[in-house]
C-alpha cells in the first residue's frame, strides 16, 4: 500500500493565474498556500503539483522555464520548512502548436495521466488520495483517476463551481473550499476521521 497523496494545480492554487506566467517575477503565492502544503507534509502526505502548461505547446515559454519556475516555488517552500515531492506537467495542446506538442495526450487534464503517473513513480495510494484545484478540468481529472476532488474558490473556481453545479453526478461528489488552506484542513480533519 502507498502513501496518500494530495494533487495540487498550480496556476490558481497554489500561486495567483496571472494568464500565462512567462516570468519568475510574476510567481505570487496565494495566502496560505505555503501553511497548506506544510500542513500536508507534517501529516504525511505525499505533495505533487500535476499542472497544464499548454503555454509551451503555443510558444509563450519553453520547457526549462517550467522547470525553473518549480525549482522557485520549492526554493521559496524550503524557506517555509516544506516542500512539494514532485512536479508533474503536460505541455501539450490538441490544436497548437509545432508537431510533438501539438497532439492529443493522455497525461493534459481532464485526462488522468498525470495523476496516474505521478501515483505510481511516486508510490501513492489513489484510494487514499485527493486533488485541489481551481478548474473544471481539475475536478474531472480528479474523478477520471479516481481521487477527491475539492474545488477551490480561488483563480478560475468561482466559475467552475458555476459550471459544475449544472452536473448533479459530479456537484453532489464534490467539496467545495473557500483556498487552499482551507481544503487541506477538512482533508486533515478527514484523515484524522
Amino acid at each position: 500500500m502507498g502513501t496518500p497523496g494530495v494533487f495540487l494545480d498550480r496556476d490558481g492554487t497554489i500561486i495567483e493565474d496571472v494568464n500565462y506566467l512567462s516570468s519568475l517575477e510574476e510567481i505570487r503565492w496565494l495566502d496560505g498556500a505555503k501553511k497548506a502544503i506544510r500542513s500536508l507534509k507534517d501529516a504525511g502526505f505525499s505533495v505533487v503539483v500535476v499542472t497544464n502548461q499548454s503555454g509551451v505547446a503555443r510558444g509563450l515559454f519553453d520547457e526549462n522555464f517550467v522547470h525553473k519556475v518549480h525549482q522557485r516555488l520549492n526554493q521559496d517552500l524550503t524557506l517555509a520548512n516544506t516542500h512539494i515531492d514532485a512536479f508533474y506537467y503536460c505541455p501539450h495542446h490538441p490544436e497548437i502548436g509545432p508537431e510533438g506538442y501539438r497532439k492529443i495526450c493522455s497525461c493534459r487534464k481532464p485526462q488522468p495521466g498525470l495523476i496516474l503517473r505521478a501515483a505510481q513513480e511516486q508510490g501513492i495510494d489513489l484510494e487514499r488520495s485527493y486533488l485541489i484545484g481551481d478548474n473544471v478540468v481539475d475536478i474531472r481529472a480528479a474523478f477520471n483517476a479516481g481521487v477527491r476532488p475539492i474545488l477551490v474558490l480561488t483563480g478560475k473556481g468561482l466559475r467552475a463551481r458555476d459550471e459544475l453545479a449544472q452536473e448533479a453526478e459530479l456537484s453532489q461528489r464534490l467539496k467545495i473550499a473557500p483556498s487552499i488552506l482551507h481544503a487541506v484542513q477538512w482533508i486533515l480533519k478527514e484523515d484524522d476521521g
